[in-house]
């Protein structure tokens, strides 16, 4: 079982940066893919960057430059880092981890974080 806790969000205004954290709990979380993905008021929940257990790293197009997905295995944490953040970049963002099981993955949320960005 992995629980995942969020922290970070807030009100920025454009241009601004942010720096999102997410401690999970739970053993193995080294061979985990990581995620963060973020739902807009009215959208899907959409993938905003993912990091394997092997630090690859792949970002959404609309964050690609701005935004930096990194890891730290030893303290079982993963963030995002958000520069130049715009007011498309307003929603609640969710920490995603991928687990390893033996027909696949199991799928874990965390319980979201507002970013809200002003123009």
């Amino acid at each position: 079982q992995v629980q995942l806790v969020e922290s970070g969000g807030g009100l920025v205004q454009a241009g601004g940066s942010l720096r999102l954290s997410c401690a999970a709990t739970g053993s193995g979380f080294s061979r985990n893919t990581m995620g963060w993905y973020r739902q807009a008021p009215g959208k899907q929940r959409e993938l905003v960057a993912t990091i394997t257990s092997g630090m690859s790293t792949n970002y959404a197009d609309s964050v690609k430059g701005r935004f930096t997905i990194s890891r730290d295995n030893a303290k079982n944490t993963v963030w995002l880092q958000m520069n130049n953040l715009k007011p498309e970049d307003t929603a609640v963002y969710y920490c995603n981890a991928k687990v390893p099981v033996i027909l696949g993955n199991a799928i874990y949320w965390g319980q979201g974080t507002q970013v809200t960005v002003s123009s």
